[in-house]
């Protein structure tokens, strides 16, 4: 597991965001290794997941290349470069079934609090 992708999944499982799942995207994207998707409880939950995985990767000088979505929104995407995070409210999640779509690529879900190897 990189350096990055470890720092999200913490920060992600410290801050209470639910049903993390890591997929691998290194044979198919040449732009990211790892699409990183979990649930938030609303939208404002999800806005403060970005600004805390966004704050803690650049600490360890990872800055984000772009975010996409705002406070109020139900998909919000935070570019770190070899790291895309995806966080959705339950509703958008079931939606837009990223996992589903990406089904054929090696995923990972982990347990709240239990950060894991890929």
């Amino acid at each position: 597991m990189s350096q990055l992708l470890e720092i999200i999944t913490k920060t992600l499982s410290d801050k209470q965001a639910e049903k993390i799942t890591i997929i691998d995207m290194r044979s198919v994207n040449p732009y990211s290794d790892y699409y990183v998707v979990c649930t938030a409880r609303n939208s404002r939950h999800a806005a403060t997941l970005a600004d805390y995985v966004e704050e803690a990767a650049a600490k360890a000088g990872y800055p984000a290349r772009v975010t996409e979505g705002d406070r109020n929104s139900d998909w919000i995407l935070a570019d770190l470069n070899e790291v895309v995070v995806h966080i959705f409210t339950e509703e958008a999640r079931s939606r837009y079934r990223l996992e589903a779509l990406w089904a054929d690529m090696p995923q990972q879900t982990i347990e709240v609090n239990n950060v894991a190897s890929i």
